[in-house]
């Protein structure tokens, strides 16, 4: 009944949208679940605990609905221990392929699968991996998303990383035709808690921001060799960008639009939920929409506006229920807070640098 009211209350929420100012994108969820014995990072999923975990929904294209469906399917698992978070990635791939072998190059050139984890939800202070047929690895830290003149810290390295890829095939053999790729990763908490909002591991309960993609690149065969197929329209080779929670537009570095990534007190196997806090993303998403708003501005005029009605059209959630808001702009900042929906004791808070927080009355 519990999941019955959850997929009518995200209908609901959908149908309401089409209608607004601002669509509302739902972004999916993933209860990560504890291992029940250790992990041998080689890239195949034979341990019991791997057995036991769910998929997660397949991959989408980047854009949702406005494009054509993956012609490959993706999926991924996840688990978490003391010490580790974990994912089990596998990548439907008749032809698998991969030409860089420097760690921290630009992997997404090759077809690759990426991390992306947001620790404390903020938009801020947010890691990237990336990774190739070839287990060649770049990991980054960016200090705020490229919109917000984010930098990327390339020498930031996932200290004790463990990774494998396996292949069910060959690689770099246009002859034959292989099944998929896969990917096994391991992350320990001692570096992934350097953005976190208390510091360490996760709790049971608590949510993380996270998105995965995968690029991929139409290719043919040349002369017994894998070459990018040139699009005609543009000139050059164009790349799909598949991903688990859709992200509106060609734009991976919109947190706002991550996923949710619950972190489960339960063994995998066991049975557990999570309910999503469908207001609290309808706010986070407005007030990324007013933050778009008010950079538009600002590059046209000079100056961050004050006036809500140049911000924001409507005045209602997408439930009904009012929207209760506040700004302040000038020529250097501004900070928009945001009210809950449905409990007024929670504000949502917003400003220039794009940074996006939570406080309680």
């Amino acid at each position: 009944m519990l999941k019955l009211q959850l997929t009518l209350l995200a209908g609901l929420l959908l149908c309401l949208s089409a209608h607004a100012q601002y669509p509302l994108i739902e972004s999916r969820a993933y209860i990560c679940k504890q291992t029940i014995g250790e992990l041998k990072i080689d890239g195949l999923p034979s341990e019991e605990s791997w057995q036991l975990a769910q998929w997660t929904d397949e991959f989408v294209d980047i854009e949702g609905n406005k494009r054509p469906k993956p012609y490959h399917k993706t999926r991924v698992k996840m688990l978490w221990d003391e010490d580790y978070l974990y994912f089990y990635a596998e990548l439907e791939e008749p032809h698998v392929w991969a030409k860089l072998k420097e760690r921290d190059t630009v992997i997404f050139y090759d077809n690759d699968f990426e991390i992306f984890i947001d620790p404390d939800g903020d938009t801020h202070s947010y890691y990237e991996y990336e990774v190739n047929a070839f287990n060649t690895v770049w990991d980054l830290m960016l200090t705020r998303p490229y919109r917000d003149q984010g930098q990327a810290i390339d020498n930031w390295n996932i200290n004790g990383l463990k990774s494998a890829v396996h292949i069910e095939g060959t690689l770099n053999d246009p002859s034959d035709k292989d099944k998929y790729w896969a990917i096994e990763v391991a992350m320990p908490w001692t570096t992934l808690e350097e953005a976190a909002a208390r510091g360490g591991h996760p709790q049971p309960g608590d949510t993380w921001r996270l998105n995965f993609s995968r690029v991929q690149w139409d290719t043919e065969i040349k002369n017994g060799q894998y070459v990018k197929v040139v699009n005609k329209e543009r000139g050059k080779p164009v790349e799909h960008n598949w991903v688990w929670s859709p992200q509106r537009a060609i734009a991976m570095h919109e947190p706002e639009f991550w996923g949710q990534l619950y972190f489960s007190g339960k063994k995998v196997g066991e049975t557990d939920q999570f309910v999503s806090d469908f207001g609290s993303e309808e706010v986070r998403q407005l007030l990324s929409f007013i933050h778009r708003k008010q950079k538009d501005i600002k590059r046209e005029s000079g100056s961050y506006s004050s006036s809500k009605t140049d911000l924001l059209e409507t005045k209602t959630f997408n439930v009904g229920r009012p929207i209760v808001w506040e700004v302040e702009g000038n020529a250097y900042r501004y900070h928009a807070i945001m009210q809950h929906p449905f409990n007024a004791a929670i504000l949502w808070h917003m400003d220039e640098t794009g940074r996006l927080w939570k406080e309680f009355k």
